[in-house]
Formats: structure tokens, sequence, C-alpha cells
């Protein structure tokens, strides 16, 4: 495997090395009441090559006009990167072109600062979609879940839209690392913190887990597709942060004072419990399987099973 390229590693302002791709497509009404019709729109999903911060957006069709227009969009709200890859389809190659010849057409009437940079769009190999690894994961966090919580529900272009918004919300909010090695600090890094400076969070809701599709509005439709995907997204999170072959060895790496993640079943959408180790049980083989952890909320005693620790630089220099 080859060392990571300078744009993954290099401290730099989010999203200006950017990875795109699409995902879809999703099925949708053309607007609301009888007599709609179902349409296709696909996910435009932007991930940046450094903090892994993702931003998804709507699309209405696959032509070269519309990936422009939603490159606008991101531009407009992230900033413009520097750089750009992505694979060898054909609307990103024709994007690619039609914005650098802009660009050089147009350099006069243009702000300084765009007169001074452009936009370096790259491809990878053709057959080659794990040279594009890290949108790829992205692309299947989002889609892998979005399609199933949605199932059959037609939403609206607007409904869609919001919804997406949510979910980039919900993958912007997961644990990277401990924010410090303070005993006392029970704060993670996460991709959020490079975008608003801080942790990101959901309005309140009620659950709607057991109420049926129904007897729900529109808007609590949409509200249950959410707290689905949340849950499905949360436990299959945890799960590779858990990722075990045979416990015939002990590998646990958990010490005191280590910053981990409680695995809760019903925690709230943007909701990750964190806690600080204070306290080891061995048994009698030696061997640690349950620890106190402290948390905002008290001291809490839990199996390692439902423990996950954060990695710290010491797990990410080795």
């Amino acid at each position: 495997m080859a060392d990571l390229p300078a744009n993954r590693v290099n401290v730099d302002f989010p999203f200006k090395s950017v990875g795109v791709d699409y995902a879809g497509p999703f099925f949708i009404l053309n607007r609301k009441g009888r007599g709609a019709r179902v349409v296709k729109c696909y996910l435009c999903l932007f991930v940046c090559l450094r903090f892994k911060c993702i931003h998804l957006e709507v699309l209405s069709d696959l032509t070269k006009d519309a990936y422009i227009m939603t490159l606008r969009r991101f531009v407009a709200r992230r900033g413009k990167p520097t750089e750009m890859f992505s694979d060898n389809g054909k609307n990103f190659v024709a994007a690619a072109k039609e914005l650098n010849s802009f660009l050089k057409a147009n350099q006069e009437p243009l702000s300084e600062f765009a007169a001074q940079e452009g936009i370096k769009f790259s491809f990878i190999p053709a057959y080659a979609p794990h040279f594009g690894g890290i949108w790829e994961a992205g692309v299947k966090s989002a889609k892998h879940h979005i399609k199933r919580v949605m199932g059959n529900t037609h939403l609206t272009f607007e409904e869609l839209s919001t919804l997406f918004a949510q979910v980039e919300a919900i993958l912007n909010s997961r644990p990277l690392c401990p924010m410090s090695s303070s005993p006392n600090d029970f704060l993670s890094l996460s991709p959020g913190h490079f975008l608003i400076g801080r942790p990101l969070n959901a309005l309140p809701a009620p659950s709607l887990d057991d109420a049926k599709e129904s007897s729900l509005d529109r808007y609590g439709r949409l509200e249950q597709i959410r707290q689905h995907f949340w849950k499905r997204w949360q436990k299959e999170y945890i799960s590779k942060m858990q990722l075990r072959t045979k416990w015939k060895v002990d590998k646990s790496k958990i010490n005191i004072g280590d910053l981990v993640l409680l695995q809760e079943d019903n925690s709230p959408p943007l909701c990750w419990r964190m806690g600080r180790i204070v306290r080891l049980f061995h048994g009698t083989d030696g061997v640690c399987r349950v620890a106190d952890v402290e948390t905002t909320r008290g001291c809490v005693r839990r199996p390692l099973v439902r423990l996950c620790p954060l990695p710290t630089s010491e797990d990410l220099q080795a």
C-alpha cells in the first residue's frame, strides 16, 4: 500500500481538496397532490480529503449543466476548492473542460482571487474505484441506509433535500479521536468541528420508531426516516470500531483514562455518549472484561464489548 498523498495529510482549510461522486437513482414526486408523477433524482457527494467532512447535494439529472450548478451551490456554501478528484464519468469530464475554459477566457472580469487560482480537476484511472476509496466509503455510508429507510416512500425534491442535509449532519457528527488527554474532558473531535468549530447538534424531536407510517403526516414520515437512518448507521459505525477476529488472544488496549464511546441502544440522533475509563475489573484469568466509565451524567459500569475506544495519537502513528 502506497503512502497517503500530500492532500490527505497536510493541514489546510476544509474542502480545499475534494473528492466527488454520484449515487442513486432515488425516486421522488414531481409535486404534491393527486396526479403527481414519479421522477428520478440523484445524490452528489463531496468529501473533504483532509478531515473527511461530507457535503450532500440533490441533482435532478446527470447532465453537465446539473453538475455545474451543483458545484456552484457547493462553492457558495463551502468555499472554492483548489483541486477536485472524481472518476471518469462523462458528466465530470465535460464539467471540468467547461469550467477550465471559462476560467481561462474570463480571468480579467473575475475577481482577483479567482483570477489567480483555478480549480484543478483530477480523474482517477478507469476501472480503478479503489483509487477513490474515501468518497466510495462516503457514498456507501449515505446511500446504503437511505435506500433502506426510505423503502417505497416517494418524497418531493424539497423533502429529499431536507433528508440529505440531516443525513449529512449525522455523518459529520461521528467521533474521530479524543479532543485532549485530560481526564475531565469528555469531548471527541468530529468532522463538524472543522466546519462550524463546535459539535453538530440536532433539534429535539419525539421518538417515532414505533409509530405507524399511515398515521404520520409528511413531516412526521420524514422525521421517522431520519431516526431510522440514525439507528442503522450508528450501529454500523460502532460495529466497525469493534472489529475483532477470535477471542483467543487478549489484544485489548483499553487503559485507565482512555476516552471511549458507549454503545447505547436508544440514543437520539447526533448524540454520542462519551466517557473516560476510571477503573478496570480483571477476572480470575487476568483478562479485563468490565470497566467503570465516568460520563457527564455520572459513573456507569459497562462490559468492554459495549465500549469503543477512540484512536489516540499513538495508534495513528503505529
